[in-house]
């Protein structure tokens, strides 16, 4: 006698796999919801832990002048320069120039560098303000694990992560004013806590977000617009409906409707003049 499903058993089959499907995906779209969340979490608490920083020590951390006074000087020295860009977390800090700016580096002190935006977590970590042991310096590939020397910015490594994507990061970069940039709209930066993904360079290149994600974001945080606010769009001409960086960012949109080549993981959000 043969055997074979009945028409019943086959259909409960199906149920159950449409069943566990539904249940994959909606378990998914719950994960990323969490991981959008974070990210007012994480911007929160790094601001946060600025300001108390700012309370205790007199000055920004990854700019503050006299950092080995507390933490001791990485060189042995002036804890300034070129030979106080080690990847040694151990044994000291560098210090940043007390401008006020955190930069990428600075060559107006003894001719050399310090990169400022990998101290800033180096110095709220020492600090014991946020978790993490950061090298304060560049990647460059010699020393310890962490560095590559293909990159600049290595997620918990010199820069802290976040928990959107597995290679999420966040950076500290000072930006001034800006006119006719290819990614950002015109206008006042400051410091600028940027969310992209690594390891990469020392400026913010690599998108973590869909467009209608960080829509859905600016509009819970700020204003929901692009091009105005604390939280604006980087890559505006991948994202927004802005024709240029010199359009009026004050009616740029963010592009909700994208053609099917623009649906990936494009934006950036840029937290600007944050202190």
């Amino acid at each position: 006698m043969n055997k074979a499903f009945s028409l019943v058993e086959l259909s409960i089959v199906l149920v159950i796999l449409g069943l566990l499907t539904g249940g994959i995906l909606a378990g998914q779209s719950l994960i990323r919801a969490a991981e959008l969340r974070a990210v007012s979490t994480e911007y929160n608490r790094w601001i946060t832990a600025v300001h108390a920083f700012r309370d205790k020590y007199m000055g920004l951390p990854g700019d503050m002048a006299n950092a080995t006074k507390f933490w001791g000087a990485l060189d042995g020295n002036d804890g300034y320069g070129a030979d106080c860009r080690g990847e040694n977390t151990a044994t000291g800090t560098c210090n940043g120039n007390g401008d006020g700016r955190i930069i990428g580096y600075d060559v107006t002190i003894n001719t050399s560098q310090t990169f400022e935006t990998y101290l800033f977590w180096n110095h709220l970590s020492r600090a014991g303000l946020i978790e993490g042991s950061y090298s304060g310096s560049t990647a460059s590939g010699s020393a310890t694990a962490c560095m590559n020397a293909s990159y600049g910015s290595v997620p918990g490594c010199n820069v802290a992560t976040s928990k959107l994507g597995t290679q999420g990061m966040w950076q500290i970069l000072h930006n001034g004013i800006l006119t006719g940039d290819n990614n950002l709209f015109d206008g006042s930066y400051g410091n600028s806590l940027f969310l992209t993904v690594g390891p990469g360079w020392q400026n913010p290149i690599g998108g973590l977000l869909k467009i209608e994600e960080l829509w859905n974001i600016d509009t819970k945080m700020d204003d929901g617009k692009p091009g105005t606010g604390k939280l604006v769009a980087s890559r505006w001409n991948q994202c927004t409906e802005g024709a240029a960086s010199t359009a009026d960012y004050n009616i740029a949109t963010y592009m909700l409707n994208p053609p099917s080549y623009a649906t990936g993981n494009r934006c950036i959000p840029v937290f600007r003049n944050v202190f």
